[in-house]
């Protein structure tokens, strides 16, 4: 009995791989045709890409690429093992987002990084070429001389130079 089960869980993989095996043929058969029409058309770059694709299925009927595809797809073991690669892949995210996460609060984070910042120059070593004075003069310039009065009167001034 147990014979007469595996020949013919044996001959039923060995129609399914008979069907791909004629599907991926008259695939490649199919691209061949278009690419020679293309030819003909004196498109011989894109006849020749075209050949190119189609001649794909055929190799991999031949190297049994597509009969070991067959058999995956139909196996359960096999489905099995794409479940937990997908486990350990949402894992390896989980602990990659919680990693991320583990500064503490955002002002923590950001305390962290400025620190680095200041730390990556060595305590003895002299002031970067660009000196201090270039840092603090745009938050200088960044802040009103007088107050809001002198902002409007310079509109005033472009308004009534256009007439409005």
């Amino acid at each position: 009995m147990e014979g007469a089960k595996r020949t013919d869980a044996d001959q039923i993989a060995q129609e399914d791989r008979m069907i791909a095996e004629t599907v991926c043929s008259a695939v490649s058969v199919a691209g061949l045709g278009i690419a020679a029409v293309t030819a003909y058309r004196k498109r011989f770059l894109a006849a020749a890409r075209t050949a190119a694709y189609s001649l794909v299925p055929l190799g991999l009927v031949m190297t049994g690429a597509v009969g070991w595809v067959v058999d995956t797809a139909f196996s359960p073991t096999a489905w099995a093992g794409f479940g937990v690669l997908g486990v350990a892949w949402l894992m390896f995210l989980g602990t990659r987002a919680v990693e991320r996460r583990g500064g503490g609060t955002r002002k923590e984070r950001r305390a962290a990084k400025a620190a680095a910042r200041q730390d990556a120059v060595a305590p003895a070593a002299s002031a970067p070429s660009l000196g201090q004075s270039t840092r603090t003069a745009p938050v200088a310039q960044a802040k009103p001389k007088s107050g809001a009065s002198e902002d409007f009167s310079d509109i005033e001034a472009i308004l009534k130079k256009h007439g409005i």
